[in-house]
């Protein structure tokens, strides 16, 4: 699948909030607020320089439910053909100097979005290769377990580690969420390691799998 076109299309601040208009597939991506998520999403986008999604110092920035209408072309069977999508970059969680009341508007937000979104195709779900998935990150991926909502696991920032410490931590994360191996992509927004397999993920949600 290659990137063609990206545009912001809205957000939702508050639970309850309306989701832009056009009843397009959705594939929304999850994590921490320090697990370099909005790096991902420019890198995947091919928008390293001219930036969709905010990249900031200060982890916690990210406070509403983002909306991003992508246009890409993917190699059909017989034919090139578009699909179109929104790519939905959620707020990050679980980073302590975000104040009390923000991180407690985090949940109605995130999980009525998650809950009532008939278009959801699937999860993004990013977890930092370095660190394992957190209790946060567990607490997330129960909820999207009692939803049934087909989820991809990436593991960010694989350019920290050595070839051999990656593989490890790899399969040792692989094991700590009882997934499948072709679930798991290792990731690196400054190499650009993992964009394909993610693409084609990301492809294989849109095009078969996810809506409810």
């Amino acid at each position: 699948m290659k990137i063609k076109t990206v545009e912001f299309a809205g957000a939702i601040g508050a639970p309850g909030g309306k989701e832009p208009p056009g009843a397009l597939p959705q594939v929304a991506f999850s994590g921490r607020s320090n697990v370099g998520k909005s790096s991902l999403v420019n890198t995947l986008l091919a928008r390293t320089r001219s930036k969709v999604a905010r990249v900031s110092a200060t982890p916690g920035k990210t406070r509403e439910v983002n909306f991003f209408r992508v246009l890409a072309a993917r190699d059909a069977p017989e034919r090139v053909a578009e699909v179109e999508f929104f790519l939905v970059d959620l707020p990050g969680y679980g980073y302590a100097r975000v104040p009390v009341h923000l991180r407690g508007a985090w949940k109605p937000l995130v999980e009525g979005y998650l809950g009532a979104c008939r278009d959801l195709r699937g999860v993004v779900q990013l977890i930092d290769i370095r660190r394992g998935p957190t209790p946060d990150d567990h607490k997330m991926l129960e909820f999207l377990g009692g939803l049934g909502t087909p989820t991809i696991f990436v593991l960010t920032k694989a350019d920290k580690l050595a070839r051999g410490e990656r593989a490890r931590q790899v399969e040792r994360i692989t094991r700590a969420l009882d997934a499948d191996p072709e679930q798991v992509v290792p990731f690196s927004a400054l190499s650009g390691e993992g964009r394909d397999e993610l693409l084609q993920a990301v492809e294989q949600l849109i095009v078969h799998g996810g809506a409810t």
